[in-house]
């Protein structure tokens, strides 16, 4: 999988890329992360990626020219057929898992990290492929959704995780939030874990998990919940 970023802040990702999972991930060959900075796109001598709104009021927005340059130029560059553009921004469709394992298939994603006010609308109607939010409040750039969103796709890339399995059991695989978990010592202060997990059964372990599965997912996020679970 390619993932091209761009943005006025690329000093922001290394620290993020450049650690854990998706170092090892880029280590091994399984992603290939790049990053573009903005400003070398646009025509402007000064460098400048924005400018005031027509219409007027408040903040600067980002002009479409270094955009879609950048945009053009990494197409050109990669000659991968099956890509998509994305914008984070707070109007977007906001990310979860199943949106997640969907952008995962991809070849080639690339990332346009929004700021100021917002972008000129002509990116979103003739450049942007979808929007992706990661809630419902407002950041000062996309900087920081688009290092969340790497990071959910990378783990989902095949060989990127240890254990392959570990994806069947997470939360929000079947709707479900994740069982509670537990390590040594069995008991710490008194604490004690519970005995099904002591006792080897695994298919006991298994159905108890499975109903703490559900019983979590009731009283945290009850709108997850499908019918059969209710």
């Amino acid at each position: 999988m390619r993932i091209d970023i761009i943005t006025i802040f690329p000093k922001m990702f290394e620290p993020v890329l450049g650690e854990s999972m998706i170092k090892r991930a880029r280590a091994k060959g399984k992603v290939k992360i790049q990053l573009y900075d903005l400003r070398d796109y646009t025509s402007n001598k000064h460098r400048k990626v924005d400018d005031r709104p027509f219409g007027g009021g408040s903040g600067m927005v980002m002009t479409p020219e270094p955009v879609f340059n950048a945009v053009e130029s990494i197409r050109s560059s990669s000659r991968i057929r099956k890509s998509k553009v994305i914008l984070l921004s707070p109007q977007g469709k906001k990310l979860d898992q199943k949106a997640a394992k969907r952008l995962s298939k991809y070849k080639q994603l690339i990332l346009i990290c929004g700021h100021y006010e917002g972008v000129d609308d002509r990116i979103r109607q003739r450049l942007v492929d979808e929007e992706i939010s990661i809630g419902d409040y407002v950041l000062t750039g996309g900087e920081l959704p688009a290092m969340v969103l790497v990071d959910s796709l990378v783990r989902l890339i095949p060989g990127v995780l240890g254990d392959k399995n570990s994806l069947n059991f997470e939360s929000f695989e079947g709707n479900l939030l994740e069982y509670a978990h537990y390590t040594r010592p069995s008991d710490f202060r008194g604490i004690r874990v519970p005995a099904i997990l002591l006792s080897g059964d695994h298919k006991k372990i298994e159905a108890w998990r499975k109903k703490e599965a559900i019983r979590k997912t009731r009283r945290r996020r009850p709108d997850l919940l499908c019918a059969k679970y209710k």
